[in-house]
């Protein structure tokens, strides 16, 4: 029988699920809610989804498991220690589940991510008996690095990366060398305790690489817990969600908002969100609208930053980035917009001066105007805003920058010193998302939209990490 793993890659929230198929029978690991395009990975190869897994309850997203077991009549395989509310075949360490003549699942518990979090040893028949072929592995190992340990509370993050430690341990004593290992976490998720860009690894390069199985256990404790950063408020949301089994999603269109509709809603405090890449954002944007485009991770800034069940309005150049901001909404339980609005600016106007831009630069030009050259049109820095996470602004920032991450900006517009503010971070993206926000409480504002990396080469003075204050 043709064996087959498959990723479903969700960038946007930097996971990965899985469909495991044997030719004729398929185990999906971790679904996003967003379940068609695993119908249709399922249907294009041919296989019966006959299992659903989860390894744990999801702090980052809103699963889709339960839904794709309703309709597809798969087994639901959730830990039986997990309290939910609804039917699933709960297992626990040590469990075997038959998938097929061909496959099997052996049921490993790896507390660390979670108290109740398992992995999947996936086994596959060979002529001298059961083979192991990998790991799903969830938040438990990952490429490099594993799930963080904090998002239950601070008061289990020390107890937590203890069992993580043990955990990983424990798969790589278990498993031979040459088992593949599918994370669900690490690609850019928040629940990951660092990044990676491997694309895929085994036990033996982890055995090489990762510090949970390189570092002692208390030495990987005290690593682990100092490298967190603070993660997005919507987590805060998920778990008890998934939980209480999540609603299946409407992904229809929403009702449209014309230019008098647009105008009362931002008047009314509501977020109006430009989805549009944050060049054009710049050049030409309603004002009062906050810039989260389609090119960078919007779902988790906008779930971080708005406060839960604030009505969302989407503005974007079409229809079809309206539907795939409704997708990326979804999955983490914001299930319909307020409404929507597509086409040039101009028709988000209701009136004179709705209309404005926001300054743009580089580092380049910082470190002119820092000199007192600032380009034509833009205003002298008198403050250097860095909205860059703790961790970044620790290994090295801009000398006499103002340090206030995205996350915080919105309940701290009152600590950005008067004057003219050049903000950045590391690409410009998250810099666009605070210059709007400033702009709305009018500061003036230059956007710097370059790459963080290279503001030490263009000129700008830069305290490095060994002058770091912790």
């Amino acid at each position: 029988m043709e064996f087959d793993v498959s990723v479903i890659a969700t960038t946007s929230l930097g996971d990965r699920s899985y469909l495991a198929s044997d030719g004729q029978s398929a185990v999906v690991v971790d679904p996003q809610r967003d379940i068609d395009r695993i119908l249709y990975l399922a249907g294009e190869k041919g296989v019966r989804i006959s299992h659903v897994v989860e390894t744990h309850i999801h702090n980052d997203y809103v699963s889709g498991g339960l839904e794709l077991a309703r309709i597809t009549g798969a087994h639901y395989l959730v830990a039986a220690a997990d309290k939910v509310e609804f039917g699933r075949l709960p297992v626990a360490d040590g469990d075997t589940v038959t998938v097929s003549e061909a496959m099997r699942l052996r049921v490993i518990a790896t507390p660390g991510h979670t108290f109740h979090h398992l992995s999947y040893v996936l086994d596959r028949a060979t002529a001298g008996g059961w083979q192991a072929a990998g790991v799903f592995t969830g938040g438990s190992l990952l490429f490099g690095t594993t799930g963080r340990t904090d998002l239950l509370g601070q008061q289990h993050a020390h107890e937590l990366a203890h069992h993580q430690h043990a955990s990983a341990r424990r798969l790589a004593d278990l498993l031979p060398d040459g088992a593949e290992i599918w994370p669900t976490h690490g690609f850019g998720s928040f629940c990951s305790a660092s990044q990676t860009d491997a694309p895929e690894s085994t036990i033996a390069r982890e055995k090489v690489t990762n510090p949970v199985l390189r570092l002692a256990a208390d030495d990987f404790v005290t690593e682990t817990l100092r490298g967190l950063d603070a993660y997005p408020a919507y987590y805060a949301h998920m778990g008890v969600t998934n939980l209480g089994g999540p609603a299946p999603v409407d992904l229809t269109p929403v009702a449209r908002a014309d230019a008098a509709d647009l105008r009362q809603r931002i008047s009314a405090g509501q977020w109006v969100v430009d989805l549009r890449h944050r060049r054009a954002y710049a050049a030409s944007h309603l004002a009062g609208t906050v810039s989260l485009g389609l090119d960078g991770p919007m779902s988790t800034w906008l779930g971080w930053l708005i406060t839960w069940g604030t009505p969302i309005t989407l503005l974007a150049e079409t229809p079809e980035q309206i539907a795939d901001a409704q997708r990326e909404l979804v999955r983490i339980g914001i299930d319909r917009p307020a409404a929507q609005a597509t086409g040039r600016t101009e028709r988000w106007a209701a009136g004179q001066g709705q209309l404005r831009g926001l300054g743009m630069a580089d580092f380049a030009a910082l470190a002119a105007a820092r000199a007192g050259r600032p380009a034509a049109g833009l205003p002298a820095p008198d403050v250097v805003l860095d909205v860059r996470m703790t961790n970044e602004w620790t290994a090295g920032h801009i000398d006499g920058a103002v340090h206030i991450p995205l996350p915080d900006l919105a309940r701290r517009l009152a600590d950005v010193p008067a004057g003219a503010v050049w903000v950045h971070c590391g690409s410009g993206y998250r810099a666009t998302a605070a210059g709007s926000l400033l702009a709305n409480a009018d500061r003036d504002v230059v956007v710097i939209d370059d790459q963080f990396s290279e503001a030490g080469a263009a000129g700008v003075a830069l305290v490095e990490p060994d002058s770091t204050r912790s």
